[in-house]
């Protein structure tokens, strides 16, 4: 029995899609609890000979054109319908109910994100150009997108990033699958040293910081212009004309 025949037993019988991982651990724990001696032999299999057996796989399954494919979609695999069959595959077991579509703004931003993660808010409204407030908090509540980490500038903004469920949205075996996008990869990002405000309830800088912010404005303001009072016009003087607006 070959070690790709049990790989494809496995994922024809599983209820959900296992990534190389995963079914490394199936086989070392039918290992331990089988006395088979196939089953042992299995047992210190490597990721990368599942890879390359389960590349054969979908090749196979590709080349016999069967009503089924194998296909490797966020990094898990798993036996999926071929699409010409989904009318009858909908009638026999429902649609699942899919969120609905995102806006443009939202797929603008994603493809941000999606080639230049990971990066901050600031980042990706310096690309755009517009806030992003509103559509990062839609990416956020649907999974797409999450927060990474932090950047080594003052204040510590958030980073953001893809998530597997983005990969799944899309269909996409890995980032490495995007489409090539060199003019968005290209654009410059300013990284800035320190905070591009320091508005208190605004910015995350420090304290400190702030409370220095707030003295050195007082200390600097300019001292107030006094208004001057409006000269009467003469009866014999015609008033002057105002000059146009810019």
């Amino acid at each position: 029995m070959e070690l790709k025949a049990i790989i494809e037993a496995i994922l024809f019988n599983s209820q959900k899609p296992l990534s190389p991982k995963e079914l490394r651990d199936v086989l070392s724990q039918t290992a331990d609890n089988s006395e088979e001696p196939l089953a042992k032999s299995f047992k210190k299999t490597k990721d990368e000979e599942i890879i390359a057996l389960l590349e054969e796989l979908a090749k196979d399954h590709e080349a016999a054109a069967r009503t089924f494919r194998l296909v490797c979609v966020a990094g898990a695999w798993q036996f999926v319908s071929q699409p010409e069959f989904a009318p009858w595959i909908k009638t026999l077991v429902g649609e699942k109910s899919r969120p609905g579509r995102l806006s443009q703004p939202a797929l603008e931003t994603l493809a941000i994100i999606a080639y230049r993660q990971p990066l901050t808010r600031a980042e990706i409204e310096q690309i755009r150009g517009v806030a992003v407030d509103g559509v990062m908090q839609t990416l956020l509540e649907r999974g797409i997108v999450e927060q990474t980490g932090r950047a080594e500038v003052v204040g510590r903004p958030a980073l953001y990033g893809t998530t597997p469920a983005f990969l799944e949205y899309f269909g996409l075996r890995g980032l490495e699958d995007l489409p090539a996008a060199d003019e968005l990869r290209k654009i410059p990002v300013k990284k800035p040293d320190a905070l591009l405000t320091v508005e208190p309830g605004l910015a995350t800088a420090p304290p400190e910081q702030l409370a220095m912010q707030e003295v050195t404005g007082r200390e600097t303001a300019p001292p107030e212009t006094p208004v001057s009072e409006p000269r009467s016009t003469s009866p014999t003087e015609p008033p002057s004309e105002s000059s146009p607006r810019a």
